[in-house]
């Protein structure tokens, strides 16, 4: 009985966190990514080379996931092509290739929620958090933690791919995955929404001259006593005096402040109408992060420049 050995997994799944998107292109994506990683299962597990270029065919066909969480599907077939070579005669290329086409479709949304869509912006607000000042924690706590908590969990859903063979797809697609899967979107896009209530902080400058309004001011004086100079110094210094304060009506402007109104009926307003354009962009229009980055940029060009925003700058 054919097995495969603890080194050729090994081998697999490292040439898939490091090479899925090889040679990729609109036409294959990440089939080569996906044929270099199956390559030492195949090599493995048959002898001639004509058998071995036969079984890697298999893989040909398109693929596309998200790669993360896609490395389930190469744990998935390397456990069923063990068992194709060790005589299952229910498994063959149109099995394997059904399981590869019903799984990335809905593996690339679990992972574009969990991953891209939670995760990520997870650990990059706490390394936002860490970054404050320009300290270098920031990027090298990002760096780190991803790296290793993205290889721990790649390998463990590798493994148990290849444990599970073709029941994986009940346990990744089934009800109960399903029902666990939308609970934890939930919960993301809770801590996602609580995180841009934390950092981000847009408020306006603008204020509406409302005309000139008579206003009272006090002035606090002294009155009576003698004036002591200190020549040394200069200063002046009353001697008995009493402290007095008196009322003066004055015109001034009366200025109202937008900011301040905003607050008063909906604390926080701006900042949730940016998250939500932000928002809009991408997800209805498919406008790209690094795009809406750039509109930002501008919409804050304008703003400090027509007034609307004041960064508090001197020069």
């Amino acid at each position: 009985m054919k097995k495969l050995s603890k080194k050729t997994l090994n081998s697999s799944f490292w040439r898939w966190y490091y090479g899925n998107l090889t040679c990729f292109s609109h036409e294959h994506m990440q089939t080569f990514g996906y044929m270099w990683s199956m390559l030492p299962i195949i090599q493995e597990l048959y002898e001639s080379k004509e058998e071995q270029k036969q079984k890697l065919q298999t893989y040909y066909p398109f693929f596309n996931t998200e790669p993360q969480i896609g490395a389930i599907v190469v744990g998935i077939t390397a456990g069923l092509e063990e068992a194709r070579a060790n005589g299952a005669d229910d498994i063959d290329d149109e099995m394997i290739n059904g399981i590869r086409a019903g799984l990335m479709g809905p593996l690339a949304g679990i992972g574009d929620s969990l991953i891209v869509g939670t995760y990520i912006p997870i650990l990059l607000g706490i390394a936002l958090g860490l970054a404050e000042g320009g300290s270098a924690i920031g990027p090298i706590f990002y760096i780190i933690v991803w790296n290793i908590t993205i290889i721990l969990f790649m390998k463990f859903i590798y493994n148990k791919g290849y444990e599970l063979g073709g029941t994986a797809v009940e346990v990744i697609v089934g009800e109960k995955a399903t029902a666990a899967r939308e609970s934890v979107i939930v919960l993301g896009q809770v801590i996602v929404g609580a995180m841009a209530a934390s950092w981000v902080n847009i408020t306006t400058s603008l204020s509406i001259n409302n005309g000139q309004v008579e206003t009272e001011k006090a002035f606090t004086m002294i009155e009576g006593g003698k004036d002591v100079v200190e020549k040394a110094t200069g200063k002046i210094i009353v001697e008995g005096g009493e402290i007095v304060t008196k009322y003066v009506k004055v015109m001034e402007d009366s200025i109202i402040s937008i900011q301040e109104k905003l607050d008063g009926a909906f604390p926080g307003v701006l900042t949730l109408l940016f998250v939500l354009l932000c928002w809009w962009l991408m997800a209805k229009k498919a406008v790209s992060p690094v795009k809406v980055m750039l509109l930002m940029v501008i919409v804050a060009f304008v703003g400090v420049f027509i007034g609307f925003f004041d960064p508090g700058l001197t020069y």
